[in-house]
């Protein structure tokens, strides 16, 4: 299955997706130490966004969650790329700034954690693999 969306942030990756459907502050939410998903109650608390093909429907929060994902990426635990239903400006300038892969603009009901996911936000495909 592809789907069409919005490019913010250009590059193309194939990754593992890791699929919220709740909004992500990424200032006091992730720890930009590890990766990990720290908000209490959030549906990924625990799991690690490092290296993932990232999929919520939109960000939420202080603007400080751009710096975040910066943060994230020089430390090695960013995610591969982020598709989000819409693209607020903390995740767009976090993902710009981090130099991380996003579209937004996207259905995001066929998509589950653990499927392989090829991403080209040059065109602004996205194409469920398995």
């Amino acid at each position: 299955m592809t789907l069409q969306g919005r490019s913010i942030f250009p590059g193309q990756v194939t990754g593992e997706a890791l699929v919220s459907r709740m909004g992500i502050s990424f200032y006091g939410g992730v720890d930009p130490e590890t990766g990990i998903i720290t908000e209490a109650g959030h549906d990924l608390a625990g799991q690690s966004i490092a290296g993932k093909v990232l999929i919520f429907p939109t960000g939420k929060g202080s603007t400080v969650g751009s710096y975040v994902l910066y943060r994230l990426k020089k430390n090695g635990h960013a995610p591969l790329a982020i598709i989000n239903a819409e693209c607020e400006t903390i995740t767009a300038v976090g993902c710009i700034i981090a130099e991380i892969p996003c579209l937004d603009q996207v259905d995001l009901t066929p998509f589950t954690s653990g499927q392989q996911v090829t991403l080209d936000a040059e065109t602004g495909w996205v194409t469920i693999n398995a």
